[in-house]
């Protein structure tokens, strides 16, 4: 088994599984902003933002995942506009480690039609490939 990754300037605590993608939180897609409870950034799988939690598991404390729910909708809003969205907490591809979608209605279709984003930096615009 290798090292858990400290620490580093992108990724303020120490991946806590070193098995789990969301713990490597690598930056592929855009990220459009980050807090000490998580990161939101596009989903590598379905293009929409999605919310992080720092830490591995799936019961982030009640202040730390209202706070990142809300940092979700802040996001949601701007790229979707004000109730276009839909929020989405179930956790399909890594249910082990707590993160919710904002999906506006046409995501399914879009995922494949649309470009994939690119990480050019946390926040600013957003750039597809």
């Amino acid at each position: 088994m290798s090292a858990v990754p400290g620490p580093t300037a992108d990724r303020p605590f120490p991946a806590e599984d070193d098995h789990c993608e969301l713990c490597e939180a690598a930056r592929w897609t855009h990220w459009y902003s980050e807090s000490a409870e998580g990161w939101v950034a596009d989903c590598e799988v379905c293009q929409v933002p999605m919310v992080v939690w720092w830490h591995h598991g799936t019961e982030p404390s009640d202040d730390d995942r209202l706070a990142m729910l809300r940092q979700l909708a802040e996001t949601a809003d701007l790229r979707f506009g004000p109730g276009q969205w839909a929020l989405d907490e179930v956790m399909n591809q890594v249910p082990d480690h707590f993160h919710a979608h904002a999906r506006h209605p046409g995501w399914r279709e879009q995922r494949f039609a649309v470009p994939a984003s690119v990480y050019t930096g946390v926040g600013g615009e957003r750039t597809t490939r």
